[in-house]
């Protein structure tokens, strides 16, 4: 995982380890769709800039806080906006 639990939750403001494995799950299909808009994995960077860090929180609260509710269209085009600089034309 390029974030770590404990900054994810962090961001969440979640105290309590009651929903810890819901949640590195939840980063790791964050990490999935931002490494599917980026067009490369995120092993490829060196170091891994802010704005990519940001999407992954991003994606994350939105699947914690509209797990019943989300909409995918609306997350997947907000992480396009934040990751425009560094998304790459194809594969």
């Amino acid at each position: 995982m390029v974030v770590t639990l404990g900054k994810t939750k962090e961001w969440l403001r979640v105290e309590s380890n009651d929903e810890d494995a819901l949640i590195e799950r939840f980063i790791l299909l964050a990490e999935n769709i931002v490494e599917d808009i980026l067009r490369f994995p995120l092993s490829e960077f060196e170091t891994v800039p802010e704005p990519v860090n940001h999407a992954i929180y991003f994606g994350v609260s939105k699947f914690f806080e509209s797990r019943n509710e989300l909409d995918v269209g609306e997350l997947t085009d907000t992480i396009k906006k934040i990751l425009f600089g560094y998304r790459r034309e194809s594969w």
